[in-house]
């Protein structure tokens, strides 16, 4: 965990560990921690609420320089001025240009539409991937910062509590510790029944280029897969710092939805599972999703067109450009990814990912002692499949655009598309496909989501607990809005079955406190076991059923046989 021991001794130069400080805007005092390499200042209490926020810490040095595209390094001392975290930071993002068709795509094709060409869409020039878009202020490659908020009870006891950290999603190239949502639903919900609650806890991690380049020649003298470095390095920092706001370093509970929940696995299986334990004791990990990237000529493609866009023909040119260049060519690169991928996310790279999780997991190369919880979506693929592959053609193309080696593994193709996923349109395929669409959305919800909840749970010896969420429409990212659910009791755009959405919350905070999300009022929530139950998250009601997506489908999927 000694990322930051080093900085220990700074802590103990006779200085307060916690000392109050006016907020400039009120006559409220707003407590400061001393981190030792800087003394941080929460930057708001929410009265409603009872919590201090202590916004934008540093947890790590900028990553720019020479520090760009290397492993996180940890922070210069900075005791000369008490940091207030005025300043909101985010990682530089990058959207693909496909975005802007599956917007109007998803509603047409759930209100019964099959069939689609480009026409049916209305593309303005911000959907152009040579347009260059609004740059969004708070961007910066110096993002490493991370978010605490506290309730204030727990802040102002002699006590250890709960941890709760969120690890965001986006495919990898987009969001931030503060995009998902304001946390006040789950503070509020963790603190029912007197409880002292749960802290929480969220970071930036490196995106995109900037997060998860890899290959041969660019880690010849970078890191690889640094956002996965990010993402330790602020649970480290976790470790070494939360007693510091009432928080119990052995009880910390990892979060993540999407790119955040495929980061859980990676995090998980790290090194094989041969560097010592995770730097927390639970997971939860809500639709977990990653596209494999194994092939170590796919990373050399990857990066040396990253280089072509920048004009320059080594790492260390790279490295001496202005950020404005390195966002630039990083928006460009994913705004061109093929429908449904983003060019980047976490790839084998021999050292932090030396096989795939799901093979790790297969082969007992993981951290055994995390507690689990998994969840996934009923619709998970649709957000990610192309309209316009309308037969079978069309598929095979796109199966080999998405997993290259198939090109060179015809055998292997041919069991994907007529064994696994067959044209076989009367409901009785898996996810109950009855045209093209519903067949890609089937292989991509298994490929890339749901079989990982499934190996997960499977690994852990099916002693976990897993839920299915059921709301109509049910597509991946929905629940999100239900996590960080904060009304009034009342339903909402984005939020329509309000008992959901509660359920989740209190599940999740109690596992958070406990390891197991049971709790007085709510339905039983059984674990997962040999008939492979999952709590299903309904429209109607919340109770037990069998797991869809434990299949043999699944048990193909992890042994990695498409590369």
């Amino acid at each position: 965990m000694g990322a930051f021991s080093h900085l220990t001794a700074a802590a103990v130069l006779g200085l307060s560990v916690v000392v109050t400080a006016q907020n400039s805007s009120s006559s409220a005092a707003l407590p400061i921690v001393d981190l030792g390499y800087a003394r941080q200042q929460a930057s708001s209490f929410n009265v409603t609420g009872g919590y201090y926020n202590f916004s934008n810490i540093r947890y790590a040095a900028p990553p720019i320089g020479d520090l760009r595209f290397a492993a996180p390094q940890a922070p210069a001392v900075n005791r000369s001025q008490v940091q207030t975290g005025s300043i909101s930071r985010i990682c530089p993002q990058a959207n693909p240009a496909w975005n802007a068709i599956a917007a109007q795509f998803i509603p047409a094709y759930l209100l019964g539409q099959t069939n689609f060409t480009m026409s049916d869409f209305n593309l303005t020039t911000s959907s152009n991937t040579t347009a260059a878009p609004a740059r969004d202020p708070r961007e910066s490659e110096d993002c490493l910062f991370l978010d605490v908020m506290v309730p204030e009870g727990i802040f102002n006891s002699n006590e250890q509590h709960p941890v709760l950290v969120w690890i965001y999603g986006g495919g990898y190239t987009a969001g931030s510790k503060a995009g998902s949502g304001n946390p006040a639903g789950l503070l509020e919900r963790s603190q029912a029944d007197n409880s002292s609650g749960v802290i929480y806890v969220s970071m930036n991690y490196r995106l995109g280029a900037m997060g998860w380049l890899s290959g041969p020649t660019f880690q010849e003298n970078a890191t690889a897969n640094a956002g996965l470095h990010d993402q330790r390095f602020a649970l480290d920092w976790v470790q070494e710092n939360i007693h510091l706001f009432g928080g119990d370093p052995k009880n910390v509970t990892v979060f993540g939805e999407s790119a955040g929940g495929g980061s859980i696995m990676h995090q998980i299986t790290a090194y094989g599972g041969n560097k010592g334990p995770v730097p927390f004791a639970g997971a939860v990990t809500q639709s977990p999703g990653f596209f494999p990237v194994v092939s170590p000529a796919t990373q050399e493609g990857v990066y040396n067109d990253f280089l072509a866009l920048l004009n320059v023909s080594t790492l260390a040119e790279a490295r001496r450009l202005p950020s404005s260049a390195i966002i630039a060519a990083n928006a460009k690169q994913v705004g061109a990814a093929p429908y449904g991928q983003f060019i980047y996310g976490p790839a084998v790279d021999g050292d932090f990912v030396p096989a795939l999780p799901g093979q790790l997991l297969a082969r007992g190369q993981f951290d055994k002692n995390v507690s689990i919880m998994t969840g996934h979506n009923a619709a998970e693929g649709l957000l990610f499949t192309s309209p316009f592959i309308n037969s079978d053609a069309a598929l095979t193309s796109y199966l080999t655009t998405s997993f290259p080696a198939l090109n060179y593994m015809p055998s292997t193709l041919n069991y994907i598309t007529e064994t696994l996923y067959p044209p076989i349109f009367d409901g009785s395929q898996a996810q109950n496909y009855t045209n093209q669409i519903g067949r890609v959305e089937a292989i991509l919800s298994e490929a890339v989501f749901t079989c990982n909840a499934v190996w997960l749970n499977k690994a852990y010896n099916n002693e976990t607990h897993a839920y299915l969420f059921n709301v109509p429409p049910s597509i991946h990212g929905q629940d999100i809005a239900y996590t960080y659910y904060n009304g009034n009791g009342s339903a909402s755009s984005t939020v329509t079955n309000v008992p959901v959405a509660i359920a989740m919350q209190e599940y999740i905070t109690e596992f958070a406190k406990t390891g197991n999300p049971n709790l007085r009022g709510a339905p039983f929530f059984p674990m997962y076991g040999s008939n492979a139950t999952v709590l299903a998250l309904g429209p109607r009601n919340i109770g037990p059923m069998r797991d869809p997506a434990a299949s043999a489908r699944c048990a193909w999927w992890q042994k990695g046989l498409f590369y």
